[in-house]
């Protein structure tokens, strides 16, 4: 029977160990930090959207060279229910 690659893997040392929940800490910390200034930024990027939404369905936006292209209000999608801001994925 042949070995699963994880019963391979050699095992980790203690400072290997230490290093990795070190970091991995380090790594939380700074992603509340981003989290908590990306949520506090949702209250001026909804006005972005709304900005870009109003743009783009009055002046439009340039597709290739001088050709302009106005999106209909029924092309924009809906925000989803229950979504309390735009969820940025970084």
């Amino acid at each position: 029977m042949a070995k699963r690659v994880q019963d391979m893997r050699p095992a980790r040392t203690k400072d290997a160990v230490a290093w990795l929940k070190e970091n991995v800490a380090e790594q939380k910390k700074r992603y509340a930090a981003i989290v908590k200034e990306m949520d506090e930024l949702a209250p001026e990027r909804e006005k972005w959207v709304a900005e870009f939404l109003q743009i783009i369905q009055t002046y439009g936006f340039s597709v290739t060279g001088d050709v302009r292209r106005v999106i209909k209000p029924h092309e924009v999608p809906k925000k989803p229910k229950g979504l309390k801001h735009h969820q940025v994925i970084f």
